[in-house]
């Protein structure tokens, strides 16, 4: 009896234990549930009132905000209202729209691009400059920013574009030896994947191509005057090279392009050039010597100055690159004055334009710096009726005068921050 006894409390005490396990989880559950219940329902509540105390809220702000910018709204369309009244652009032709030409000019913002730019404008076609402002300058083309028929972007032709146009002026690419130099492989880059993104540009909406080569591409002379037939004799190593073969690259390109996917193109190979909105500092004979004989110092000839140059006025070129652009010739052709000076010649001449009596010193000579440079142009006579119009020293005379005003401006700037 003692034994199913002690059995029996046994079995009856784990019964008692089970049953008070499941009565506690009964309540842990219970307690649980409420809980959860509670705290999803006072949530559901709050977020409904901060959602509306919050949309109540950005409505007081957006009104009190309006309210705050009426007077600078109405300040900023009076200035917008006057600046149209008051700027005042040069005159613009009117084309009908079969007239009119989309014109993309890459380095618009540069020296020669500037003055393609006005030219263009004038004759009433709609402009696009594509500069990335390496030696260009906003300056340069301000004068048009705001017109109906002008747009400025800001971009780097290494990078492609998508745009519609009917013409390209491809001018991008340094073209001074300092400045080419200065990063040769930029310079390299801008020449060949440039001209590429132009030329697949040209390709997709069937513009015409104008590539804006150089004399350069002649190297060291063999052949005197050169014309469009001498394939030119350059060193691909030298410190010239990145600009040189850069530029025989570009012609290659065009070619190529004009072969395999019938892109129409020109070539102008443009020899020196000066003109206002040149840069003061860029290192072209030009500048240098008019800088120099305005601030009194000596003027710098490079080598024995002998070597021989061909200078034309910027209006020239602009006039021959729009002729060529609009011609049905497709192969290279010479824009250039064959007017031939010595360097030293050259410098006797600006010092005497300027009015000082500067002494002329000789410097060591450039590396690769060509002997002789006049062009052929009779190419350029005979398929484009085109010549170089304005004399040397007209051109010499407006370009000092460009100069001598920008100096007078830095000096100014200066006394201003003082």
């Amino acid at each position: 009896m003692a034994v199913t006894f002690s059995a029996f409390t046994v079995v009856s005490r784990k019964s008692k234990l089970f049953i008070a396990i499941i009565l506690v989880v009964l309540l842990v559950v219970c307690w649980a549930f409420s809980r959860n219940r509670t705290s999803n329902d006072e949530p559901r509540i709050s977020k409904s009132l901060v959602e509306e105390i919050k949309r109540e809220m950005q409505k007081y702000n957006v009104e009190m905000f309006h309210e705050a910018l009426k007077p600078i709204n109405i300040r900023l369309t009076d200035l917008e209202k006057r600046d149209k009244r008051d700027k005042k652009y040069l005159p613009v032709k009117y084309l009908a729209e079969k007239d009119r030409k989309r014109v993309l000019i890459s380095g618009g913002a540069g020296f020669v691009g500037s003055h393609l730019a006005d030219s263009l404008m004038m004759q009433g076609h709609e402009v696009t400059v594509v500069d990335n402002f390496f030696t260009g300058r906003k300056r340069n083309i301000e004068h048009w920013i705001g017109h109906e028929n002008f747009e400025l972007i800001n971009h780097d032709v290494v990078e492609p574009l998508l745009i519609e146009v009917d013409q390209i002026y491809h001018l991008a690419s340094p073209a001074s030896p300092p400045n080419y130099m200065y990063n040769p492989i930029k310079t390299i880059k801008t020449n060949t994947i440039g001209t590429l993104n132009m030329l697949g540009l040209a390709k997709r909406v069937h513009a015409r191509l104008l590539l804006a080569s150089t004399s350069e591409v002649y190297g060291v002379q063999q052949e005197h005057p050169q014309g469009e037939d001498y394939w030119g004799h350059v060193n691909p190593i030298g410190p010239r090279a990145c600009y040189d073969e850069g530029k025989r690259v570009a012609e290659t390109m065009c070619y190529a392009y004009a072969k395999q996917e019938q892109v129409e193109v020109r070539v102008a190979r443009i020899f020196n050039t000066f003109g206002p909105r040149m840069h003061m500092n860029d290192g072209r004979v030009v500048s240098n010597f008019i800088l120099q004989a305005l601030e009194g110092k000596p003027l710098t000839v490079y080598g024995s100055g002998s070597q021989t140059r061909s200078f034309q006025y910027v209006s020239d070129l602009v006039n021959g690159l729009i002729l060529l652009m609009n011609s049905n010739y497709s192969k290279p052709v010479n824009v250039g004055n064959p007017d031939e000076h010595s360097i030293m010649e050259f410098a006797r001449i600006i010092n005497k334009a300027v009015g000082g009596n500067n002494p002329i010193i000789n410097v060591a000579q450039m590396e690769d710096d060509p002997k002789r440079r006049k062009p052929d142009i009779t190419r350029a006579r005979r398929l484009l009726n085109w010549k170089p119009l304005v004399p040397l020293d007209v051109g010499i005379n407006k370009t000092i005068q460009y100069f001598r005003r920008e100096l007078k401006r830095a000096r100014k700037s200066k006394l201003i921050d003082l």
